[in-house]
């Protein structure tokens, strides 16, 4: 798998601002499910006894757990992004005034962590720009976007894990950044705490400022089209 697709954040389980509590129950509860595996897969190889709880509870071998992990992800994805769709033609964007804060974020993730991007991301952005949801969360399916299309990110919240051309070994880095010397303005604008150098510390990934598309597509193994 090339590309990071680990989005995690933990929301309370509380919640401000809600005016539908069943809608805001079923977000709540499609988050857990969009989140859960992702949070045991960022932790597997440094979480002995997780590991092994999880190899018994799926009944798999520890070098296939992640393997296990993966697929069952990849069908709640599925169904999460369904119903995701079904509210939004429903409710429209449900942000901040429908289900609360940080409930108006769950239809976000799963959204981020689909390949219905190039869809979405117009609506996201008019939730952020009417205060639905943080402006930070579109700013980061903006660079994902980006990313995807072979373009440079605005925010430096995207990294790549892909094999080195030379040596074949993978690593990982912050996906190229146009004006990059601008970017921690860019980020404080909107709402990042983190610099991208902080950032990219917090994720275990490179980072190179002067780093360019042609510079990643000469270093490393590029998808083919």
């Amino acid at each position: 798998m090339r590309f990071i697709l680990l989005t995690l954040s933990l929301l309370p389980i509380y919640a401000f601002g809600q005016s539908n509590k069943q809608l805001k129950q079923e977000l709540d509860s499609m988050y857990v499910l969009d989140q859960r595996n992702r949070e045991w897969l960022a932790k597997l190889g440094n979480n002995q006894p997780l590991t092994d709880s999880l190899s018994t509870v799926y009944k798999t071998d520890r070098s296939k757990l992640a393997g296990a992990l993966w697929a069952e992800q990849v069908k709640i994805d599925s169904s999460n992004l369904s119903r995701a769709e079904g509210i939004l033609k429903e409710h429209g964007y449900p942000g901040k005034k429908l289900v609360g804060t940080p409930t108006n974020e769950t239809v976000f993730y799963v959204i981020q962590h689909s390949n219905k991007i190039p869809t979405y991301l117009p609506l996201i952005r008019k939730a952020a720009e009417g205060e639905e949801l943080p402006f930070s969360l579109y700013a980061m399916m903006l660079d994902r976007s980006l990313m995807y299309e072979g373009k440079p990110q605005l925010y430096g919240t995207q990294v790549s894990c892909r094999q080195l051309v030379s040596t074949k070994q993978s690593r990982c880095f912050v996906w190229p950044i146009t004006d990059a010397k601008r970017v921690n303005e860019r980020r404080k604008q909107a709402g990042f705490d983190l610099s991208v150098e902080e950032n990219a510390n917090r994720l275990n990934a490179a980072y190179e400022p002067k780093l360019t598309m042609d510079s990643v597509r000469k270093t490393y193994v590029m998808d083919k089209k």
